[in-house]
């Protein structure tokens, strides 16, 4: 039976050597997270483990180091530095594996999660994060939960039993918003490149990011558009408001916004809020490739940060420094390339505000590949798309100079030149 009590009463359950796991992006509990940097001088090694999560990640603060040790399965900004210094741990894995690697890999002592309250049958909701926080709730040996009323309740695998939670901590906050910038010249350039790529009756995924809201604000005249993705945020409501996204034609979920976690403003979660029309599911099944497979013209747009010649997508590294992590990038590139009539896409600014090419003879030395060249099909810049399936690797490097930016191409041109031993025509 669930007990309420304080963040400080239910922090005492807390063990030195626990692995504990953290609520996903904006669901961060940040008054657990608190109240465990306060119980600090009486524990060691404590192992916190999470996805990205926003808010400061207190924890890694210089006068915890001997309390907590950080591993993240995907490097938010909030862990970046740290993981670039040493002071945190990245683990790589696929987003659609992470619950698989909970269960069997990295059993949990504890979870920390944010939910509604319950409502008269029992019920709570995960609200904006189910990805593998539902899996934690699931698998720790102890889970304590915020319960904040300004938590969305939403539908699908977040909806979760008030029993499922050992400890209940009541504090109201708001939840973590983040405004969505205007696009830039280029990130609209770029959204009409792949705007032309999306059919009518497709089924959408987009990574997080500028050029994913700019792909959006650019199909408004679509016709019977689906959604099935790892995450949203406010690009989608105008077009569902506009009838432009109606999941008619899917074949999972018909008629249903499915995601595994969200991150915007408060009007996007007030747009989930109580809404039958939206499903938050597993990340191991939004993001599982035999079933995003299953939908029809499964169109994907994620991005990168720099890919060489021959296709090489790096997306989650800057050399040996890591940036964020794999995430979902391969487990919808793979589910688009299955679908009937799917498309792939990468697409990124061709260069960045400094100037440098993101488009490469060579990754950096260090650089992960997320995607290797087998993979990628349609990358896109701002200017234009470079179709690379079925090419060679001349023909790939020849494309994708063709959308560079002006000031590299010739450069780029001898690197090839050097690399194949003869012009490309």
């Amino acid at each position: 039976m669930s007990k309420y009590l304080s963040a400080k009463e239910a922090l005492e359950y807390v063990k030195s050597n626990d692995r504990i796991f953290i609520h996903s992006v904006a669901a961060a509990p940040q008054i657990l997270i608190d109240a465990l940097c306060d119980r600090a001088p009486d524990l060691e090694n404590v192992e916190i483990v999470h996805l990205h999560t926003e808010c400061k990640a207190k924890y890694l603060d210089e006068q915890y180091r001997d309390s907590f040790r950080v591993k993240s399965f995907f490097v938010g900004a909030n862990v970046r530095r740290a993981t670039q210094d040493g002071i945190a741990d990245y683990i790589p894995v696929f987003l659609s594996e992470i619950p698989k690697m909970i269960r069997e890999t990295l059993p949990l002592d504890v979870a920390f999660v944010q939910v509604s309250p319950p409502d008269k049958h029992g019920y709570c909701s995960l609200g904006v994060s189910v990805d593998a926080s539902h899996t934690a709730v699931e698998c720790a040996k102890l889970v304590i939960a915020q319960v904040n009323e300004n938590m969305p309740r939403t539908y699908g695998d977040g909806m979760m039993h008030v029993s499922n939670f050992d400890i209940l901590v009541e504090h109201n906050c708001p939840i973590y918003t983040v405004d969505v910038p205007e696009s830039t010249d280029i990130e609209k350039r770029i959204g009409n490149y792949v705007s032309g790529l999306v059919e009518d009756g497709a089924t959408l995924q987009m990574g997080i990011g500028a050029i994913p809201n700019a792909v959006l604000s650019c199909l408004t005249n679509h016709k019977k558009l689906g959604i099935h993705t790892e995450m949203f945020s406010d690009g989608v409501i105008p077009l569902v408001e506009k009838g432009v996204i109606t999941g008619e034609m899917k074949k999972l979920y018909p008629d249903r916004i499915v995601s595994a976690f969200i991150m915007g403003t408060k009007k996007l979660y007030d747009f989930v809020d109580g809404n039958p029309g939206v499903m938050m599911m597993d990340v191991a099944l939004t993001n599982d490739v035999s079933v995003i497979r299953k939908n029809p013209k499964v169109t994907s747009i994620n991005s990168a940060i720099e890919i060489d010649l021959t296709g090489q997508v790096c997306a989650d590294s800057i050399g040996t420094k890591q940036y964020s992590g794999v995430g979902g990038q391969i487990d919808f590139i793979r589910g688009a390339s299955y679908s009937e009539g799917g498309k792939p896409i990468i697409a990124l600014s061709s260069a960045t505000l400094k100037g440098v090419s993101k488009i490469v003879p060579t990754l950096k030395e260090g650089a992960g590949v997320v995607s290797t060249r087998a993979n990628v099909h349609y990358i896109a810049t701002e200017y234009g798309i470079a179709d690379l399936y079925g090419k060679g690797l001349q023909e790939r490097a020849k494309l994708l100079i063709d959308i560079a930016h002006p000031d590299h191409r010739e450069a780029l041109d001898q690197a090839a030149f050097e690399r194949f031993g003869r012009k490309l025509v």
